[in-house]
């Protein structure tokens, strides 16, 4: 019996550690130990002996002057290894380079992570027009071209899923309506990519191919983000037609031959 008690325990407070990782943000790069707290219910000490612990392997790092948290220099290094390991990664590097140095516009590989899109690669535009877009960056998938493309070839329940969390009105061209929504998905995988003008932030327009991977199987969303007066609506087609050939450079890259 207290075998089982000492596993229960640790593997409580492992899973304790990996949920404070997961707090640490772009937005939010630092917590104090009350923040960490109150976002996950845990006691201050619970929260306070994990970060002992995680500080002494290098995992995040304690500002002495603001008593503020950061990761540390080991998750450095593990998303280096990961990074190196992702052939999705690599393959498109090159290809999102001559795309945005094609067409001017910031490009992004995007993958669904649950029910969420995240950006995986970012290659930045010259432009002084930004878009705070980062690696890791999570977005709704109803309301972002790369979301919409990856939504429209995944599994129904996956969609259900989507709807079922709430198609939450951000902006006056959000799709809130399920049924549209499923409309708008089927006419998505149809023409081959997507678009999203206004719909996640106003005065921004993305577009948005799939990326295949050897089996034939939709795995990741090549996607271009502008604003308005950039990317107007008569070029959208246009400009598809560039997203298109990229994503499918990259998807044979990957080893796809359809």
């Amino acid at each position: 019996m207290s075998v089982n008690v000492e596993k229960d325990s640790h593997l409580s407070s492992v899973k304790n550690a990996l949920r404070i990782l997961q707090c640490f943000t772009m937005d939010e790069p630092e917590k104090k130990i009350s923040e960490l707290s109150a976002a996950l219910g845990l006691n201050k000490s619970t929260v306070s002996r994990t970060m002992t612990t995680l500080a002494s392997e290098g995992f995040v790092y304690k500002d002495p002057e603001t008593k503020k948290y950061r990761l540390g220099l080991s998750i450095l290094s593990l998303s280096g290894i990961v990074s190196s390991q992702m052939d999705i990664y690599r393959e498109s590097q090159p290809v999102l380079n001559r795309l945005v140095e094609n067409i001017g516009e910031t490009a992004h590989i995007s993958v669904l992570d649950h029910l969420d899109v995240i950006y995986l690669q970012k290659v930045e535009c010259n432009h002084p027009v930004r878009f705070l877009t980062h690696i890791g960056k999570r977005n709704p998938p109803y309301c972002t071209s790369s979301g919409k493309v990856l939504l429209a070839h995944a599994a129904k329940d996956v969609v259900n899923q989507v709807i079922e969390k709430g198609l939450e009105k951000l902006t006056k061209n959000t799709i809130t309506n399920p049924q549209k929504l499923r409309i708008h998905l089927n006419q998505v995988k149809e023409n081959g990519y997507a678009s999203s003008t206004e719909e996640i932030l106003e005065g921004v327009t993305s577009i948005a191919a799939p990326i295949f991977d050897f089996r034939g199987k939709v795995i990741a969303a090549l996607s271009v983000v502008g604003p308005n007066q950039r990317i107007q609506q008569h070029k959208i087609q246009g400009l598809a037609k560039k997203v298109m050939s990229a994503a499918r450079e990259v998807s044979t890259r990957m080893g796809y031959r359809g």
